[in-house]
């Protein structure tokens, strides 16, 4: 007789309780490996969990609308012979029933919370109460130069703690397990007007009954809306804004656009204005390299990044997704334009998978398409700044004997005045629009 295997959802990184949307089997149906069994909507992608091997599906454990996390069973499978495949839970870490601690029956709560988290768009670490940004799939965690002990060390790796971006409460800044506790068991009820007492609290707007006024419709808000909202007030609240606005001569740069564009056609694929603005975003980074960094948790200090990442705000019928197109310094304008437009068509299907929506160092937001002459894009925390651009239009500009048209490309450059003053941002802007002019600096 065959053996029955109870299949379990995987790790899906820094997400739990993820809604089934989809179940593709039933009771009775023969499968193969990696035939997909059901679909789940983390955050803002879309993920399948396949069959870790071939087999007959003799009972289902779950049906649509159900909130799973890692371990939760999906069904049981009478497979033929032995397993071909590993396992697709990782057997080296403990179940969460097997954790000896008393926050493991916090895990889902802290899961829950921390889906709540746009991705790449963590809390403000360090405060009491703040969701923590957890540790990526990957090798264990050994927090280098964290000031914590072995024990706690293990139990964050555990939990999906990042003890980088946790003040410890200990001596001299030593981390404690009960740094991590609370972390877990998230904020305390504070009790009512407590927030507004302290300074911290933002009155709310008042309620209103609509249906007194005329006929109403209430649709509930997407996934999307209800998982970036909060991500953005954050930034907002947390965030010093300033926006600068400068504007590029790209009429030369778009008629080559255009000859690479027509040649692209027929091998379908387009080459559009924002491949030209990465790689002029990351010749401005190298420049200007603070426009690549962070603060610190403390905000004492900043981190440099030596790569470059940017994040590329997307719009889909569901709502604005920014998945990450990595090492942009390594790619050509061709090469990104395939992989433009590939992000684009999973981001709008809903098949980006998690990784494809962290580790930005920066982020472009392009409304050329539609319209506009300047906008406040918001930063996206914890990165300083971001690059916001419009609709090009002709404008007459004049060039020393006479006004000529030329297309003027208007730019809009948000940063977090904590870190760059008005100064830097208008010497970045200025030689990102100098790069945007003349194309030939862009292989420089």
């Amino acid at each position: 007789m065959a053996a029955a295997t109870e299949v379990s959802v995987p790790d899906l990184g820094d997400f739990a309780d993820v809604p089934v949307i989809e179940i593709h089997v039933a009771a009775g149906d023969v499968v193969s490996a990696e035939d997909p069994l059901i679909s789940l909507e983390s955050d803002k992608a879309t993920m399948d969990i396949p069959a870790p091997a071939a087999g007959t599906v003799r009972e289902l454990r779950v049906k649509v609308g159900d909130l799973v996390s890692r371990g939760s069973p999906i069904l049981l499978l009478d497979t033929e012979g032995t397993l071909t495949e590993p396992p697709l839970i990782d057997q080296q870490e403990p179940p969460a029933q097997a954790v000896a601690d008393p926050v493991a029956a916090q895990e889902p709560a802290r899961r829950s919370a921390e889906s709540a988290l746009a991705a790449g768009t963590p809390g403000t670490p360090g405060t009491p109460g703040t969701p923590v940004t957890a540790v990526e799939a990957g090798p264990a965690a050994d927090f280098d130069g964290v000031h914590a002990g072995p024990g706690v060390r293990r139990l964050a790796r555990e939990l999906g703690i990042d003890l980088v971006a946790l003040s410890g409460t200990g001596p001299k800044g030593r981390i404690t397990k009960d740094d991590v506790i609370a972390v877990v068991r998230g904020p305390a009820a504070a009790p009512p007007g407590a927030a507004a007492a302290q300074g911290g609290g933002i009155p709310e707007i008042p309620a209103q009954d609509f249906s007194r006024f005329g006929p109403v419709e209430i649709r509930p808000l997407t996934r999307i809306q209800r998982l970036s909202g909060p991500a953005l007030h954050r930034s907002w609240l947390n965030v010093p804004h300033v926006t600068h606005n400068d504007e590029a001569d790209i009429t030369d740069l778009d008629a080559y656009r255009s000859e690479l564009d027509a040649a692209a056609k027929t091998e379908g694929y387009r080459v559009t204005l924002l491949a030209f603005l990465m790689k002029a975003s990351v010749s401005a980074l190298r420049e200007f390299p603070k426009f690549n960094s962070s603060l610190t948790p403390e905000k004492d200090a900043l981190v440099y990044k030596s790569y470059y990442h940017l994040g590329v705000a997307v719009d889909t019928p569901e709502g604005l997704v920014v998945p990450v197109i990595r090492d942009v310094d390594r790619k050509g304008i061709t090469e990104l334009s395939r992989e433009l437009g590939a992000v684009s068509a999973r981001a709008r299907d809903g098949k980006l998978d998690l990784a494809d929506l962290q580790g930005a160092s920066f982020t472009i937001s392009s409304l050329g398409g539609i319209g506009g002459t300047a906008f406040t894009p918001i930063v996206n925390a914890p990165e300083v700044a971001i690059l916001g651009v419009v609709r090009a239009r002709t404008a007459p500009v004049w060039d020393g004997t006479a006004f000529v048209p030329r297309l003027m490309l208007p730019i809009s450059l948000s940063y977090d005045h904590r870190v760059i003053d008005g100064a830097l941002a208008a010497r970045f802007a200025r030689y990102l629009c100098h790069l945007l002019e003349d194309v030939r600096r862009l292989v420089l």
